[in-house]
């Protein structure tokens, strides 16, 4: 058992002369106040991986800049299912007694301390080095061949997947940290420039400087008590040319598992937090993972059943597409709102009931699954 005792982020967007290590500082020195605990507690860290600052010991070197001396300190990287991966082996840890606190924190600077060209490459690399790179496609190419396909089989239109953008846009001009904070409509979205059709660039999410952390505990630290329930993992590919049929992907296999784990159902779940990296993910995971059915969560959009008053409030920070995406820390900023709306202090922006949540986060090109279900206690 492991309960989710703090939590931090900053805004995403632009920070100018700010590098990965202070955005990473600033989240962490957040998670440990708000889980009411001093540095010296912190036994365990994990990090996620980061483009910007690479090192082959990257929680090591965090470590040294933010004055911890932990017991156990580890890198994880798998694509955007990183920060959910890195919250179930802290679960592990804390479950199976190596450590009592167990930090988890990424930030990149990567809107400002990287340049266009050198992110685009650094993010193709998840291609396959002689099929699939040398071609030239992109991190947005790919998620597009994935879009035209499942479009084809499952009758989506590019209007459906512009109702997405628009939710999480929505959701985004609620929260002051947002990096897009005006209201988009479907026709913005159709009119912005294409980016790899039938992808253009408001179904894509932006690149963003931030910082994301959390604190995992063997026992709870205030009133307010969110544990996690269940979780689970699966890897069906690493290149989408070895890509199963976009029906058995691992989105299923890893909620089943989740759902074994934790002893829930879906129709259990009130509040929903899924990986947004494009609109065709959040469309394609919300279908895998059994919250809408196939072909249909475009309607449940349109008819408010993820809205902030609906059955399953969606991401209400605004998800990657509005919030932000500053690599591993930006999935993390998923967490970090469920969290807030769990524990009743997401202020203009709280849900009616956030009791059971539903998390999922997704790596690569649809290759790396964690879902996750958290529970409030108390």
């Amino acid at each position: 058992m492991s309960y989710i005792t703090g939590v931090g982020l900053t805004s995403y967007g632009k920070h100018e002369g700010t590098s990965s290590l202070d955005l990473m500082s600033k989240a962490a020195a957040s998670a440990i106040a708000d889980a009411g605990l001093r540095r010296s507690e912190i036994d365990g860290v994990l990090c996620g991986y980061n483009t910007v600052s690479p090192h082959i010991m990257l929680a090591t070197v965090f470590a040294e800049h933010f004055g911890l001396r932990p017991s156990y300190a580890h890198a994880v990287q798998v694509g955007g299912a990183t920060g959910l991966a890195m919250t179930m082996l802290a679960h592990h840890l804390v479950d199976s007694g190596v450590a009592n606190h167990v930090l988890v924190v990424s930030g990149e600077n990567r809107l400002t301390g990287q340049s266009r060209d050198a992110s685009i490459q650094a993010l193709a690399q998840v291609g396959h080095p002689d099929y699939e790179v040398s071609l030239g496609p992109t991190i947005p190419a790919y998620y597009g061949l994935v879009a035209s396909r499942y479009m084809h089989e499952y009758g989506l239109t590019e209007e459906d997947l512009a109702e997405f953008a628009v939710l999480m846009r929505a959701h985004a001009c609620t929260h002051p940290g947002a990096q897009f904070r005006e209201p988009i409509t479907v026709a913005d979205v159709m009119a912005s420039k294409p980016v790899a059709m039938p992808l253009k660039l408001l179904d894509c999410c932006p690149v963003s400087d931030g910082g994301a952390a959390f604190i995992i505990s063997r026992e709870p630290t205030g009133t307010a008590v969110v544990r996690v329930r269940g979780c689970a993992q699966a890897h069906t590919h690493q290149h989408v040319t070895a890509a199963p049929a976009l029906s058995e992907l691992g989105a299923e296999i890893s909620i089943a598992k989740a759902k074994t784990a934790s002893r829930l159902a879906i129709s259990d779940v009130r509040y929903a937090a899924v990986y947004d990296s494009f609109t065709i993910t959040l469309a394609m995971l919300l279908e895998d993972l059994g919250l809408a059915k196939r072909g249909e969560a475009a309607a449940r959009v349109r008819s408010g059943y993820f809205g902030r008053d609906g059955e399953v409030p969606l991401n209400t920070h605004g998800g990657l597409l509005s919030y932000g995406h500053c690599g591993v820390g930006g999935a993390m900023a998923h967490l970090v709102e469920t969290h807030l709306q769990m524990t009743g202090r997401a202020g203009n922006r709280q849900v009616r009931d956030a009791s059971i949540a539903l998390l999922h986060g997704d790596g690569g090109v649809l290759s790396s699954h964690v879902s996750m279900f958290l529970e409030r206690v108390r």
